[in-house]
């Protein structure tokens, strides 16, 4: 039987087990919204922005691990995709974009609505299709999931023209495999590389384990732990690698880089061995390379992405393959150690360096309020976040002894993030509770999706870090620009509350610490969405620091006089 383009593209999504979709319809996609209506088990949750809808696919993906699969019109709805997509290209996130494109009569005319989305999303996508006839959907289709959730993960789009998806047919056969003899990714590691690796780290003295986010990604959470037990080793974690091991197991030396705590980037500084399993060495942790960890004679470095091994840092040893599987390989290698000498110095350096100390104060402090929002979840929520001040003091503050339950945009580092990607999440995840913790600068930026949550009764609690500045860059401006607060402080911020009850959702403010635990409980309660606005000290600035380009030499803790 013959299906239209939009048909195919149902069948198929159906094929890869999609269940959700996050989108908004325009003229040149409309054709497929049109027979949605006959795929009851494709649930479309109407985003009120594109932004939003690849925003909600990212955090759908990262909260399951499945792709994500959002929807655009051609032109301006194709190009508001475009900030979630580098989104999830720069953190490695599975997702499928579907964009309606301007017939193909009208392609290169500069027709109505028309923009080239496979040339602007070139740079930012792992692959792009422009699909020119309705029997290449469904191969088209099947090789984007298999790019998108295979090697490294990241998006993929698929542009379609309107008429092939409204007007032409074809037999639907869905493929059962693909045929890219030229993508190949090498996911076992090799053997004599491995077997290396074992060897320094028996031989080493410091050895440190450098999780990222290639931990989470291959779920190698068991592997993670029974090698940092096994051998000892003290585990730090990049900001996207927070949640690959339990924050308050004993052999957690917490985040390095710049906002990260001290006595980590100290302990690399002290390291004669670096394990760097699934993360960059992106500038944030690095600093200045030339200074980077130069105690650390050997570096075993671990990535699926052959172009991430030895792009900032070279390694002694450098290992291609997926994080699970090459330790799976390494374990058996590997003989029990302890390290007691090296054990009691990274606890040394925590008791001088104790860069999670909350001061004592009457105001209301932002770390104060992450820290008791992470003991009344009981360590046992999704976060999610934006970027900026509360992200680090989320990462810094906040327990996060499940697996993978902090999704943050860490590469793009994009303000907004927070809430479409808190909504995704809990749509991937209704068994967990999530809250989207945000700046209200960057909540300003999408919470227009207010009303997908409330429309859809998606049960996200929103808790926003309210200082009336774009803080982040007022911290900067403190430091480096002479305190000169050019366009960062918000002088008509609106009533959030308000903003909340306009869309039905229950909204509390907060401006006394007496007043923290029960909004948190009341949000907690409600079994819809709820905002809560915690109106903080807008002076509080994130330590420790150190400035970008710098070596750990130049870290900045907190002043003396901030801990009155």
């Amino acid at each position: 039987m013959k299906l239209t383009g939009s048909e195919i593209v149902c069948e198929s999504l159906l094929k890869e087990g999609v269940d959700v979709v996050f989108g908004l319809p325009g003229g040149a996609i409309l054709p497929l919204y049109g027979v949605m209506h006959r795929y009851p088990q494709l649930r479309h949750i109407l985003v009120r922005h594109e932004q939003g809808a690849s925003m909600a696919a990212d955090g759908y993906a990262r909260a399951t691990g499945k792709v994500g699969v959002c929807m655009a019109t051609s032109g301006p709805g194709a190009t508001n995709l475009v900030t979630g997509i580098a989104c999830a290209q720069m953190d490695s996130v599975p997702m499928v974009a579907i964009t309606g494109q301007v017939g193909r009569a009208a392609i290169g005319r500069d027709a109505f609505q028309e923009t080239d989305v496979t040339g602007v999303t070139l740079p930012v996508t792992k692959h792009n299709y422009l699909v020119m006839s309705a029997e290449e959907i469904a191969p088209t289709i099947k090789e984007a999931f298999y790019i998108a959730n295979t090697g490294r993960p990241g998006p993929v789009l698929v542009d379609i023209p309107k008429d092939v998806l409204q007007f032409e047919t074809a037999e639907f056969e869905y493929p059962e495999s693909v045929d890219l003899p030229g993508y190949s990714p090498s996911l076992q590691g090799h053997p004599s590389q491995v077997r290396k690796a074992a060897q320094l780290i028996a031989q080493a003295e410091r050895p440190l384990i450098l999780a990222g986010h290639g931990v989470i990604i291959s779920r190698a959470y068991d592997e993670l732990r029974e090698l940092a037990e096994k051998a000892q080793i003290p585990v730090i974690t990049t900001l996207l690698g927070i949640s690959s091991f339990p924050t308050r197991h004993v052999l957690n030396a917490g985040m390095p880089g710049m906002h990260g705590l001290a006595s980590a980037s100290l302990a690399i500084d002290e390291a004669d061995l670096l394990i760097s399993l699934g993360m960059r060495f992106d500038d944030r942790v690095t600093g200045r390379l030339s200074s980077f960890a130069p105690n650390a004679k050997e570096i075993i470095h671990v990535d699926i992405d052959p172009s991430e091994v030895g792009k900032n840092i070279r390694p002694t040893v450098p290992i291609v393959g997926d994080i699970k599987n090459v330790l799976e390989a390494l374990l058996p290698q590997v003989k029990p150690q302890t390290r007691t000498e090296w054990l009691r110095r990274i606890e040394e350096l925590r008791t001088q360096h104790p860069s999670l100390k909350i001061r004592e104060s009457d105001q209301l402090l932002p770390q104060y309020v992450l820290r008791e929002l992470s003991e009344q979840m009981g360590h046992k929520a999704i976060i999610v976040t934006g970027v900026g001040q509360h992200q680090m003091w989320a990462a810094q503050h906040c327990s996060f002894e499940e697996a993978n339950t902090l999704v943050t945009s860490g590469g793009l580092g994009a303000m907004g993030f927070e809430v479409p990607a808190a909504i995704g999440a809990k749509v991937g995840r209704p068994d967990m509770p999530v809250w989207s913790i945000a700046g209200d600068g960057g909540f300003q930026m999408t919470m227009c999706e207010l009303a997908t949550a409330a429309e859809n009764n998606i049960p996200v609690k929103f808790a926003i870090i309210n200082n009336n500045f774009l803080g982040m860059v007022k911290q900067w401006q403190d430091f480096f620009y002479d305190k000169i607060y050019t366009a960062t402080a918000y002088t008509a911020n609106p009533d959030f509350v308000k903003l909340a009850n306009a869309f039905a959702i229950p909204g509390i403010r907060v401006t006394d610490k007496a007043q923290v635990r029960s909004a948190i409980e009341q949000a907690m309660s409600h079994p819809g969405p709820a905002l809560i606005d915690f109106i903080v000290n807008p002076e509080e600035n994130v330590y420790p620091m150190i400035p970008a380009g710098e070596s750990v030499n130049e870290l900045i803790e907190e002043p003396l006089q901030e801990r009155v």
